[in-house]
């Protein structure tokens, strides 16, 4: 049901109310005195009640109706200036609670580092993490689970605002003895016949085939598997080749065996890794001020933005 009345009546109600003339109500607002008037019969007509009797020459009193209208108009104008108030302190100040979401194969490389850091320099923030694939985060940042996504440039809808912070080649991970490990870099063309080991994320998935499909090669997929870890174990032990997007600082995998990561050379396109929520005009001082951290201690955690090693 719509409202019968405006917070402009409400306040004309509580300065006729106090000050008990319409003239010294108008003083007290700045308005004049036929605006406050007009206000007040108005608000009267619509609510159906009347609100104050009026005294020839001395003034207006409130009704017993008028009485109780005046009272719940202060507590409503004093929880309206409570919201402002929240606003305000939203916008401007870096505490309370945060949620970033992170990509899967990158989580673990930043996550951990960059929540310890961010509320050592900003105690009253709480940090919660999420991971998942593109596809999930997207999800996530759509239906507010999350308040930022540290994820890649990849089908990111219109809703949702990208800011790049670093952009990310594509490289090569093979096992320690492979025969091309000791290449200084490698093309497309020479993986054309090795097995591969897919890594199966929604998007990433794509965007890796894309390049084979771009470059005229066909992939010799062997082995699948949507946990970061996993491939590097099983491209370490020798089952096919991977490609990445995101070097760490250690080329040992999970089970204690070397890989070896190499440059991916050619007309591949590199993958820009960055900060997404949703599309808004106004930004809280807790996510503006985790968008600055991120951006100043970049390098700390880890993040190459060229073929140089981590």
């Amino acid at each position: 049901m719509a409202l019968r009345f405006s917070f402009r009546q409400l306040e004309y109600l509580i300065a006729v109310g106090e000050a008990g003339t319409i003239a010294l109500a108008a003083q007290r607002v700045n308005v004049s005195p036929p605006s406050i008037s007009s206000a007040i019969s108005q608000l009267e007509t619509d609510l159906g009640v009347q609100l104050f009797v009026r005294h020839h020459a001395q003034g207006l009193t409130l009704t017993p109706g008028g009485r109780r209208v005046f009272n719940e108009a202060k507590r409503i104008l004093f929880l309206a200036h409570g919201i402002n108030d929240l606003a305000i302190d939203i916008v401007d100040t870096v505490r309370g609670p945060i949620t970033i979401g992170a990509l899967s194969t990158v989580a673990p490389v930043v996550s951990a580092q960059l929540r310890r850091t961010f509320e050592a320099k900003f105690p009253d923030a709480s940090v919660a993490l999420k991971e998942g694939s593109q596809t999930d985060l997207l999800r996530m940042l759509g239906q507010a689970e999350i308040d930022v996504a540290i994820t890649y440039d990849i089908e990111i809808p219109k809703d949702i605002a990208f800011s790049e912070l670093i952009s990310l080649p594509p490289y090569v991970m093979l096992a320690k003895d492979h025969p091309k490990a000791r290449q200084p870099s490698l093309s497309l063309a020479d993986l054309e016949d090795e097995p591969m080991v897919l890594l199966d994320l929604p998007l990433s998935r794509e965007y890796f085939l894309s390049m084979f499909q771009h470059s005229g090669f066909r992939p010799n997929i062997t082995e699948r598997t949507s946990d970061m870890a996993m491939a590097r174990s099983l491209v370490a032990n020798g089952f096919g080749f991977g490609l990445v997007n995101m070097r760490t600082r250690s080329d040992i995998a999970p089970d204690g065996e070397k890989l070896v990561v190499l440059p991916l050379l050619g007309d591949v396109r590199s993958v820009s890794l960055g900060l997404a929520t949703k599309q808004s005009e106004h930004r809280s001082g807790i996510v503006a001020a985790f968008f600055k951290h991120v951006k100043e201690h970049l390098q700390t955690y880890g993040l190459p933005g060229s073929h140089d090693p981590a």
